[in-house]
């Protein structure tokens, strides 16, 4: 039973965690009434207890409300990066909850249009896999985390890749799965197959439809589908073919072997280009090895964490 002042104190948190939002200067990137309380709450729970809780917080990043969650208890901090219209709690429930706690503390974004970073909608600008890289990156530096890992899926794995090639003083390691450096005009043709969500099936609908409501989904679907198309026309299919070759974080590969997204062909294209990098095959995987594979894959990146 938590006493009468601990009951207050979480109150305290619950009431300022929702209305804790204030302008930066360049100087002060975080509010102090936010993270201290944050810091009291942990100090004061038991192991068991501040290790399992999730923090769910919005902060102003380059201009939009950014939402993101965070647990654990470790000092190496770890930033989750979602899918395609993905979000925290759509993509990452198995790390949030299973993951090795007492080492790292992870940070999972819900990146603008995203999940609970609405309002505004999703806009789709011609290099919108760059902007989510800064906008995480400014996330990172308005937490005042010094040196983060990455952990990015698909959309999020190429991100990942952008933010680690541009910010190596920040990104110490990079964990990617998903995840594609060019377009071939084979891929485009699959995913025009996928822009109508009517022929998805029930099991893949249903986390967006409860996140986002029909229309809304359908909608930034077509959008996702289109703004991979401007890559294919006016970048001729590079999305961030020199920002792989500049990346010096260690990284880790990981790859499903019967994804029907992406094929063999560019994890193989990452692995030969990022110096150093490690390809780990998951030959039953398909593009959501992280979900149904978790706990193969949260004891894998744990310990190539840990290296």
């Amino acid at each position: 039973m938590y006493t009468k002042s601990f009951r207050v104190l979480l109150q305290r948190f619950a009431t300022l965690k929702n209305v804790c939002y204030c302008k930066y200067s360049t100087r002060e990137f975080r509010d102090p009434r936010f993270f201290n309380l944050y810091q009291h709450a942990k100090s004061r729970l038991l192991d068991d207890q501040r290790k399992s809780g999730v923090l769910s917080h919005k902060m102003e990043v380059n201009r939009v409300r950014l939402h993101f969650e965070m647990t654990g208890d470790g000092n190496h901090s770890v930033v989750l990066m979602p899918g395609a219209l993905g979000s925290t709690r759509t993509d990452f429930a198995q790390q949030l909850n299973t993951f090795n706690k007492q080492d790292f503390t992870l940070i999972a974004i819900d990146p603008r249009g995203y999940g609970q970073s609405r309002p505004p909608d999703r806009d789709w600008p011609l290099e919108f896999l760059q902007r989510d890289a800064e906008d995480a990156m400014e996330l990172v530096r308005k937490l005042d985390v010094q040196k983060v890992s990455l952990l990015g899926w698909s959309d999020g794995g190429i991100s990942a890749m952008i933010a680690a090639a541009r910010y190596p003083e920040i990104v110490d390691k990079l964990v990617i799965w998903g995840a594609n450096a060019y377009i071939t005009k084979k891929d485009m043709e699959f995913y025009e197959t996928i822009r109508d969500i009517s022929a998805w099936s029930e099991k893949m609908r249903v986390p967006f439809l409860s996140m986002y409501g029909e229309k809304y989904f359908r909608t930034q679907w077509s959008n996702w589908v289109d703004a991979y198309k401007n890559y294919f026309t006016k970048r001729n299919g590079d999305i961030c073919i020199a920002e792989v070759e500049k990346i010096k974080a260690k990284t880790l590969i990981i790859h499903g072997m019967k994804d029907p997204l992406v094929p063999l062909e560019h994890p193989d294209y990452l692995h030969h280009n990022i110096k150093g990098s490690r390809l780990y095959i998951m030959p039953e995987g398909k593009h959501n090895i992280h979900q149904k594979y978790y706990r193969e894959f949260n004891f894998l990146v744990e310990h190539f964490l840990k290296r």
